[in-house]
């Protein structure tokens, strides 16, 4: 075979290969009380499908519902890697099933990039073939507890969690930074997602008369925690919110009890960081909406670089790990790069902000040099 064959053979293998699709799988919480989060997600995606599209990237996903439950997520896991034989999969949502998740993507050496969970065991376990995109739990709790100590310098904090990973793992951080700098947590209160009643514990708290109260919380929850701290007359300096439910546009229109709230998140539609801008003006033109979470970020982010990643090579899994291990992205979520810290694996050093809602919408308060508009403090009932 000649020369000008083998050539004409090698460039047809690269265009059918470019024609080739890689194959993702997403693990997603389209159904269940987690589902206004995993919409976000949803939109993120296909946002990012649009912008793969355009250089040339060819996406097939695969995507799982786990309804929000670690043994569905688990499930779903093993479909999209024995059976679909994708490259790698983004996901899941919650803390409780990306950890469980990460554990057969070592088994199975199937890369995982979670998006938006925080829990921070989830890439503290030594595992090689998971990823995190997502700041974690310490860095929300971090971020807000300072940003309340430069306001109003309190010395006593409550802490109140659901009684899940994401809960627990945001409530041991926030203690732990309150005692790193001086603040005595004088009320831990776990509660069980979806109870209808919190004024006995809300009372509780009240009549501790914490200066600022940290909470950690999904949507539903948030709203009515923050109902009935209203009813009971729960009046601290700040009431702080880990993201999750703090962070929803949900919860945002509930304006009797949303107005003054703090929420840590992980990204805004005034950072400058590149096409941040331009991605929420895009969402809320193609989705209709007045406000963009950072989840539908992290989910476009997090998509952007495990499609990339898999593209150049070919959708190889070991290959792939070794390119993201060793990749760097700059972006709507600034810099990405996956290193090791602090007992942390692969885990992206991303940068906290905190919103305020104020009106009805979130607006960036902190850092100064992130902000748009300046925090309203101390906290009043509207």
């Amino acid at each position: 075979m000649n020369k000008r064959i083998l050539a004409s053979l090698f460039a047809l293998g690269l265009a059918l290969q470019a024609q080739t699709p890689v194959k993702i799988g997403v693990i997603n919480c389209a159904t269940g009380t987690q589902a206004p989060i995993g919409e976000y997600m949803s939109n993120g995606y296909k946002i990012a499908l649009e912008d793969l599209a355009k250089k040339g990237i060819k996406v097939e996903l695969v995507i799982e519902d786990d309804t929000g439950k670690p043994q569905v997520s688990m499930s779903a896991m093993e479909k999209l890697v024995t059976r679909d034989q994708v490259a790698g999969v983004v996901g899941p949502y919650s803390s409780a099933c990306a950890n469980a998740v990460s554990k057969l993507a070592e088994k199975y050496k199937v890369p995982l990039l979670v998006p938006v969970a925080s829990k921070e065991d989830i890439t503290r376990q030594n595992q090689k073939y998971v990823f995190r995109l997502s700041a974690t739990t310490e860095d929300y709790a971090n971020i807000l507890i300072s940003m309340a100590q430069s306001l109003g310098k309190p010395k006593t904090m409550a802490i109140l969690n659901e009684n899940t990973d994401f809960g627990t793992s945001g409530a041991k951080s926030a203690k732990a930074y309150a005692a790193q700098v001086g603040i005595q947590v004088i009320a831990e209160e776990a509660y069980a997602s979806g109870s209808p009643d919190y004024r006995s514990t809300l009372a509780k708290i009240k009549g501790l008369k914490p200066d600022i109260v940290f909470m950690v919380s999904y949507v539903a929850d948030g709203i009515l925690l923050m109902r009935q701290a209203r009813e009971v007359g729960l009046l601290p300096q700040a009431f702080l919110g880990a993201g999750a439910g703090f962070a929803s546009s949900e919860f945002a229109r509930e304006q009797a009890i949303s107005h003054g709230v703090f929420s840590s998140t992980q990204w805004t539609t005034d950072v400058n960081w590149p096409g941040a801008k331009d991605f929420g003006k895009r969402y809320k033109a193609k989705f209709g909406k007045e406000e963009v979470p950072y989840h539908a970020a992290n989910a476009y982010a997090s998509m952007m670089v495990m499609a990339e990643a898999a593209a150049k090579v070919g959708g190889n899994r070991e290959r792939l790990r070794d390119a993201l291990r060793t990749g760097k992205w700059n972006g709507i979520m600034g810099e990405v790069a996956f290193v090791d810290y602090s007992g942390y694996t692969n885990q992206n050093k991303h940068q906290m902000l905190v919103e305020q809602i104020q009106n009805g919408k979130h607006e960036t308060v902190w850092p100064t040099a992130y902000s748009s508009k300046k925090p309203i403090f101390p906290f009043k009932w509207k």
